[in-house]
């Protein structure tokens, strides 16, 4: 990886800059409110895959660098499992990403006001100019999600593990590179701040529990966060797709302005939405059944059966032929032992 990243930069400098640097830059004069200095806006275009190459790379190298320095060195300590071992390695990685992107996305919300004026979702769409940290942030995820694949031969992932891997990686391609290039940039990224966030507790819990087993209660956080996370994916999704953008007032189909506010598009955005929603509640209760079965199997009282004892002669035959009605030799030859002393 260093040795593709020395090479990219022995070409022309021309070259390497669209590699390295963000593109289709727009400066805007200088307004009333920003009388000092000129805004610099960013749009999407072909060159953006050139970046999203180079940053893909710079994600292989900053995933081997965790999984050397610090991962590896835990598992070492802690003498995991196989099973363990590649869920710890899974987990670390995850929540290591998913703390940066929320930290990330929360100062982006933060600096551009999103919190105090929701209605910036869907206000003066389509939002085809992007701020450089918006733009940028967009770059990132993109990058990060396709190193995913060749990490899963680095990793040597199992191959019963591959499938489940890809589909939920394929999903967050999809859904990023969907908000991107319809530009609902607005809305994905408040969609994938809260996300984030409810997966970071996922995984931090997880990593907390193969340290010491017993440790529960992350998981049931998260558990209530999550409903609530998919409860609020609906309704900023169906807030501002169905109701903002259904009453805005350009509502043609334009590729050069960007504006994708159509009823297809708004109709297939919500969908693919409402299905990705519908199917992670699917999976997450599929494993906490799982999970309320292996508890209360493991918790469950090991009742031994007591031996009845019935009265009468057949109990005084059982007892005298063996244990549990089982005949022994030596009880077998006693009742003739008796007769002939008799006799």
């Amino acid at each position: 990886m260093v040795f593709l990243l020395g090479l990219m930069f022995e070409i022309t400098a021309k070259a390497s800059i669209i590699f390295v640097t963000l593109q289709y830059n727009v400066t805007l004069p200088a307004t009333e409110e920003q009388a000092t200095e000129s805004a610099s806006l960013y749009y999407y275009g072909i060159k953006d895959l050139a970046t999203v190459f180079f940053y893909m790379l710079v994600a292989i190298i900053i995933h081997a660098i965790i999984q050397e320095y610090v991962l590896d060195k835990i598992n070492r300590r802690m003498h995991f499992s196989k099973t363990k071992h590649s869920k710890f390695n899974e987990s670390g990685q995850l929540s290591a990403f998913y703390l940066f992107a929320c930290v990330w996305g929360t100062f982006i919300l933060i600096s551009e006001n999103y919190i105090s004026d929701p209605t910036i979702l869907w206000r003066a769409y389509p939002h085809n100019l992007m701020t450089f940290q918006m733009k940028f942030f967009y770059i990132s995820q993109l990058a990060y999600w396709l190193h995913a694949f060749p990490e899963l031969y680095f990793q040597k992932t199992k191959k019963e593990d591959i499938p489940r891997q890809l589909v939920y990686i394929g999903l967050y391609l999809f859904h990023i590179a969907g908000a991107y290039l319809l530009n609902l940039n607005h809305l994905g990224l408040v969609l994938l701040v809260l996300h984030y966030f409810v997966e970071f507790l996922f995984h931090i819990s997880r990593l907390f529990y193969f340290s010491d087993e017993k440790y529960q209660k992350g998981f049931s956080l998260w558990a209530v966060l999550f409903v609530l996370g998919r409860l609020l994916t609906l309704i900023l999704s169906v807030l501002t797709v169905g109701f903002g953008l259904a009453r805005a007032e350009n509502q043609k189909l334009d590729f050069s302005t960007g504006n994708f506010n159509v009823l297809a598009v708004r109709i297939a955005v919500l969908a693919s939405i409402c299905i990705t929603q519908a199917f992670m509640m699917w999976k997450f209760i599929n494993f906490q059944l799982r999970r309320w079965r292996e508890h209360s199997t493991f918790q469950a009282p090991v009742v031994k059966k007591k031996p009845t004892v019935t009265k009468g002669r057949s109990s005084r035959k059982g007892t005298e032929n063996g244990v549990n009605g089982t005949v022994t030799s030596n009880g077998a030859d006693s009742p003739r032992n008796r007769k002939e002393k008799s006799s």
